[in-house]
């Protein structure tokens, strides 16, 4: 498969040789010549200087023939306007975009465009190494803007409804596991002593919803 990355800075470079790793073949998009020594002497793919949303600079890179695009520049503008070329003007089937402002990230997504939000990413990861304790993300979407993590429920919460825990929470329940089987519950679902329950919410969150999960009920 023929792959173009935009940007040549660690992540373009790691992602590049990654990928050539696996048997791909790929060609680099960098304004920068130096940018290009990342790569090291055993890349064996292209090195194509220029701005990655300028369309000669594409189909030198063979973006024609691309099944695959990553837009990794240290630019949020650029590398949209990248993907947007590369997904409507050449109709590349996958297509990806590294965005560093979570609000802008949340747009393209609506758009259609993948994107990796840097900074909520980022921010969760650290906070679930700083405070392991404060529960750990399951999932994330795309954009890195949404987890599903299992919520460390005090033994307090048995007896009472999923509706109930969302208010106090401020997250959504995905799911629970009972049993060993994994159930859809509903906003009247009652939770029961030993569930394992899952849910959704912002990144950024997490710690307060965890935080407001392992606290005993108001009323209790």
């Amino acid at each position: 498969m023929h792959v173009v990355i935009m940007g040549c800075g660690r992540v373009g470079a790691g992602l590049a040789l990654a990928l050539e790793r696996l048997g791909h073949d790929v060609a680099v998009i960098d304004q920068s010549q130096q940018a290009f020594r990342r790569l090291g002497a055993d890349f064996h793919g292209q090195h194509v200087r220029g701005a990655g949303f300028d369309r000669q600079v594409l189909v030198k890179a063979g973006i024609e023939q691309a099944r695959a695009f990553a837009a990794v520049s240290n630019g949020d503008n650029s590398n949209i306007i990248a993907a947007r070329v590369a997904r409507e003007t050449f109709g590349v089937a996958h297509v990806v975009a590294r965005i560093y402002d979570p609000k802008r990230a949340a747009v393209y997504e609506r758009l259609g465009i993948p994107t990796v939000a840097t900074v909520p990413w980022t921010t969760d990861r650290f906070l679930r190494m700083l405070l392991p304790d404060a529960g750990a993300a399951a999932w994330h979407d795309p954009s890195g803007r949404v987890a599903v993590l299992q919520l460390p429920l005090h033994e307090g919460w048995a007896g009472h409804t999923v509706g109930e825990v969302e208010e106090h929470t401020g997250a959504r329940i995905a799911f629970i596991v009972r049993f060993g089987t994994g159930v859809l519950p509903s906003h009247h679902s009652v939770v029961q002593a030993d569930d394992q329950v899952y849910a959704a919410a912002v990144s950024g969150t997490v710690t307060d919803v965890t935080t407001a999960a392992a606290t005993a009920p108001p009323h209790d």
